[in-house]
């Protein structure tokens, strides 16, 4: 029975794929470790918090004592690190708590990873893997044209994406310098059931359902990438059983849409199923944001022509999943 440490489980992503992967597994164990900051949230994860293959633990990815108890105690075979601050605009007024959660977070967890693992000289125990989830904002911002490889260089241009870039420079010269068993995933903008309403598609959802300004920063026509959260949750674990030594995949969903066309099919379909009330009135233009990237876009060609990955779900079938989910949570509570 392999042992999974993820942290930041109670989080957006965290809780969709600890959920995906007991769903897919029966023989595997789910470690959570969650610092329960705003955006994370026990109710995330009712559903399986009773099964018996699944643990929760309350602390901080930063502590030097929990983490390496966990690995001690638990037998830790695979660490999926979630965990982290990812707000653009919170990192922007206060970057001291990226850095310390993205960046020294990361360090702790791989030199806990490393002593628990380590076996022999550069030799480590079977089937161990550290994944660090990343972002595609690493990568900086993109024009009207082109593509985000694993091989464009780093150019973070905010203190959110300043720290993961460089908590992934760490995790790879783990790999360089220790030979650590280590993968890199840098996904696009992620949507689905289970996100704190600060990013753009669930806080849309939130304000229309109540009826209030839906603000969209500067012009609207920012571009972004949109993936899933489920078949994310699949990218990571097959990167988990086959990634390659120290490699990095793009996860991508072939899904551009600038922000304010995202808003108004959104608008669109809310009116036409949810709310007659809602529509395109509500959509408040306000200040841009500093360092505001125009464009971001993934190729994930590597993950699909070595792993096989592709994404399954269309857009517009995640989006009318979503807004369900929303709209279900905010009926029920």
């Amino acid at each position: 029975m392999k042992t999974y440490l993820v942290t930041g489980g109670a989080g957006f992503i965290g809780c969709n794929f600890i959920r995906y992967m007991l769903g897919k597994y029966g023989d595997i164990k789910v470690i959570n470790l969650d610092a329960l900051t705003y955006a994370g949230s026990l109710d995330n994860l009712r559903d399986v918090e009773n099964d018996a293959r699944y643990r929760f633990v309350h602390g901080d990815v930063c502590d030097a004592v929990l983490v390496p108890s966990l690995f001690k105690g638990e037998n830790i075979d695979i660490v999926v690190n979630f965990a982290a601050e990812s707000h653009v605009d919170r990192s922007i007024a206060d970057p001291d708590v990226f850095a310390l959660t993205n960046f020294m977070g990361t360090l702790n967890l791989l030199n806990a990873a490393r002593a628990a693992w380590l076996t022999g000289d550069d030799v480590y125990k079977d089937g161990a893997k550290f994944v660090q989830i990343s972002t595609d904002e690493v990568y900086g911002s993109l024009g009207p044209e082109g593509l985000f490889t694993e091989n464009t260089p780093l150019d973070p241009r905010s203190p959110y994406s300043a720290s993961k870039a460089a908590a992934d420079l760490m995790v790879k010269a783990y790999a360089d310098t220790y030979k650590m068993p280590v993968n890199i995933t840098r996904c696009s903008n992620n949507y689905g059931p289970c996100q704190y309403p600060e990013k753009l598609i669930p806080l849309m959802i939130k304000n229309a359902l109540e009826h209030k300004p839906l603000p969209v920063y500067g012009d609207g026509l920012n571009v972004r990438d949109w993936l899933y959260v489920d078949d994310h949750c699949a990218a990571i674990d097959l990167v988990i059983e086959n990634g390659g030594q120290g490699e990095i995949y793009n996860i991508g969903g072939h899904n551009e849409y600038p922000n304010i066309e995202i808003v108004k099919l959104l608008l669109d379909y809310m009116n036409n199923n949810i709310d007659s009330e809602i529509n395109e009135s509500l959509i408040t233009y306000v200040t841009d944001r500093k360092g505001h990237d125009r464009r971001y876009a993934i190729d994930p060609q590597k993950i699909h022509r070595e792993l096989g990955w592709l994404p399954e779900t269309k857009f517009s079938d995640g989006i009318v999943k979503t807004v369900g989910w929303y709209v279900r949570r905010r009926k029920h509570g």
